[in-house]
């Protein structure tokens, strides 16, 4: 947790978290096509686990991918999902 907790500092300290997000609890439920039928899950394939998220501001893609690299998870062959947010003009 020190390594996660000095990895969000460095980046905080920086200017590069928009959002420090959270983890994701194993509770919850899904709702799912046009009847909204409600189960408990599954929430992913059991390959695509999700533990949480953080918003990072990047000038782009490849500065994020290369910010994501000093992530932690990474010392236990872990993955990190690097993805724009969509703007939606509302």
């Amino acid at each position: 947790m020190q390594k996660w907790m000095a990895w969000f500092k460095q980046l905080s300290e920086k200017g590069h978290v928009t959002h420090p997000g959270h983890p994701l609890e194993n509770a919850g439920k899904v709702v799912k096509g046009s009847k909204k039928t409600v189960t408990d899950g599954p929430f992913a394939e059991a390959k695509d686990i999700v533990g949480g998220y953080t918003l990072v501001q990047a000038s782009d893609l490849d500065q994020a991918v290369e910010l994501s690299k000093g992530c932690p998870i990474f010392e236990g062959e872990g993955t990190v999902e690097v993805r724009p947010i969509m703007q939606m003009n509302m």
